[in-house]
């Protein structure tokens, strides 16, 4: 058995930190960001040392430019540049709603419609106090019933979403989920205790929001890309709760 000092790097283990590559060219990158990992270092970091940013570097061996962010507790899909002239143009693609994204949930209750949309103006987060406009489109993908009671209920309902942010505010998936009382599964801050309680009892402890497919027009070659981006185990665990197949 070797003995490794305490601090020593993870490679050095043999544990790997590169991120899953979706796809990859010579101007840009698509690569799956677990859940946990902080996409870059924030005022939120909090002496959090291990950041997306850094392991993409290294990963790849050259300078990385994020298009996007992922909250911490978000897995999935995460686009990249390699020079500040692709960044741009997939940044003004972006704020122009030409990228799609979709989103995995799981939230508490069942909604009471099939397709449904939320629109509600959110603010920018702490120390942007200026609301504007945020609209969520969703699906209902599955719904599961079980024997866990709750609110005076014998049972729990929940319903597993397909959401498509058409704006980019704050938290946005969670707090219009928070909105309207279909909270999501494992958000410590917009969520319900109760229900994360029962998902624990599980074996289900993270948050259940998943960027599942990111699609958009290569800036230089006009191409469409389409990823998807695969569950880990504890929201496949989740997934199989549920009465439809992973789609």
């Amino acid at each position: 058995m070797t003995d490794l000092a305490p601090d020593a790097p993870l490679a050095d283990i043999g544990i790997t930190l590169d991120l899953p590559v979706l796809f990859r060219d010579d101007a840009l990158a698509v690569v799956c960001k677990p859940a946990g990992l902080m996409v870059h270092d924030s005022a939120l970091a909090r002496g959090e040392t291990d950041f997306a940013a850094d392991r993409l570097r290294e990963q790849f061996g050259k300078p990385i430019f994020l298009v996007h962010r992922l909250d911490r507790a978000t897995s999935g899909c995460l686009l990249l540049a390699f020079d500040r002239e692709t960044a741009s143009a997939l940044g003004k693609t972006l704020m122009s709603h030409e990228v799609e994204k979709d989103y995995w949930a799981v939230c508490r209750g069942w909604p009471a419609e099939q397709v449904f949309t939320i629109d509600h103006p959110l603010d920018g987060g702490p120390g942007k106090p200026q609301k504007k406009a945020a609209i969520t489109d969703f699906e209902v993908l599955g719904r599961c019933e079980l024997s866990m009671p709750s609110a005076g209920f014998d049972t729990s309902r929940y319903a597993w979403l397909r959401a498509s942010p058409r704006t980019g505010r704050f938290r946005q998936i969670r707090r219009h989920l928070k909105h309207q009382f279909h909270h999501l599964i494992g958000d410590s801050s917009h969520g319900d205790g109760r229900h994360n309680r029962n998902f624990r009892m599980l074996g289900i402890h993270r948050m259940l929001l998943h960027a599942r497919r990111l699609a958009f027009v290569h800036p230089h070659t006009g191409e469409r890309i389409e990823t998807h981006a695969p569950v880990d185990a504890e929201f496949a665990k989740a997934l199989a709760l549920f009465d439809a197949a992973p789609r």
